[in-house]
């Protein structure tokens, strides 16, 4: 339903409002399936009121994923006891979200730690890792406004793991672990996913079997 409140806001105020509308209804619908209008009367304002806050469509997607960046890079430096890392924008060096890139401001987290502090994280956000699904999903096609950014996040997580499980040793190479490590995060999180009232950090313990 429509809201016809035009509330004025602080602009930082209205941009949080139109990101966090903007999140629940990509997470609902994805990216081809949202609807400008829809945010905008989410948030009591006109189209062209909205556009001023984001510019464009994918000026809107660009957001959410930076605000998802610098919102996880908090929480998981705090989860592993690291002070808060600044955050590159997507156009430059994409951070991931959820992702791994704190960790590596720690002291010496190991890999377990590391993945275990990401499903903790997670587990408290499952419109935000529903979010991160259906976009990567939807980004596979090159003409998707995230397709760049999900390939740079994809290695920049291969990267980050493969560096864990380097300094943690272990019978396998880093890099194979590594993907193994990615595989099982996405697979163990789709199935949280699709079984509501499930323990996304249970699901993860009974699964990582014998990671560093």
């Amino acid at each position: 339903m429509a809201r016809h409140d035009r509330t004025r806001l602080p602009a930082a105020e209205r941009r949080r409002q139109i990101i966090t509308a903007a999140t629940r209804l990509v997470a609902e619908r994805g990216f081809w399936g949202l609807s400008m209008q829809d945010v905008a009367a989410d948030c009591g304002l006109t189209v062209p009121g909205l556009l001023h806050h984001v510019g464009s469509k994918d000026g809107l997607l660009i957001a959410i994923l930076e605000h998802r960046d610098a919102e996880d890079a908090r929480a998981l430096a705090s989860l592993l006891g690291a002070p808060p890392l600044g955050v590159p924008s997507p156009s430059s060096s994409p951070s991931l979200s959820p992702s791994l890139s704190p960790s590596l401001s720690s002291p010496s987290p190991s890999l377990r730690e590391v993945c275990a502090a990401v499903v903790r994280r997670n587990a408290s956000q499952p419109e935000i890792v529903r979010l991160f699904a259906v976009l990567q999903a939807e980004s596979l096609t090159p003409d998707h406004p995230a397709h760049a950014y999900f390939v740079a996040r994809q290695q920049r997580i291969l990267d980050e793991i493969t560096a864990l499980a380097k300094a943690a040793g272990g019978p396998a190479p880093p890099e194979t672990t590594a993907r193994r490590v990615m595989a099982l995060m996405d697979g163990v999180q789709l199935q949280w996913l699709r079984s509501p009232g499930s323990d996304l950090i249970q699901l993860w313990a009974d699964t990582v079997g014998d990671l560093p």
